[in-house]
């Protein structure tokens, strides 16, 4: 299960009900983290070793619809669900590890930037120098309820 930022929470009230005009990204950006972050943003991102987030265009094709993993129609299911419909490939951490990551989020920037959404890992794992860091297709799933 994944968490709406207080960000997304209040482009969301302010669209549906007070006319304005949401923003809109081309490009997402997968962050892993060390320890939770919360809606109002916080924990603690992964940084130094080659960390970089990892970009997803927005699209049909990159991102499941909610009927189901692997879709690419336009959503019309019920689950309130995305996941990643190719893999989502992190740099390679060098000199050293990155630590044990816990969480991950979905931000709008490379850097900096708002948190989307943010969530815990079904399994935290000790990200060592040299290994590969990568979500295999349907592994990220966000949950919007």
């Amino acid at each position: 299960m994944s968490n709406a930022s207080d960000y997304l929470e209040n482009k969301l009230v302010d669209q549906l009900f007070r006319g304005q005009t949401a923003p809109t990204t081309s490009t997402l950006y997968i962050a892993l983290f060390t320890s939770a972050p919360s809606d109002s943003g916080g924990g603690v991102e992964v940084s130094g070793n080659a960390y970089a987030r990892a970009a997803v265009t927005s699209s049909l094709t990159n991102w499941a619809g909610t009927q189901g993993t692997g879709t690419t129609a336009v959503s019309s299911g019920t689950s309130g669900s995305t996941s990643n419909n190719a893999v989502v490939t992190f740099p390679v951490p060098t000199p050293s590890g990155w630590g044990l990551v816990t969480h991950f989020a979905v931000f709008d920037a490379t850097t900096a930037g708002n948190m989307i959404v943010w969530g815990t890992l079904s399994a935290s794992k000790t990200i060592n120098a040299g290994d590969t860091v990568a979500f295999p297709a349907a592994a990220l799933t966000v949950t919007i309820a």
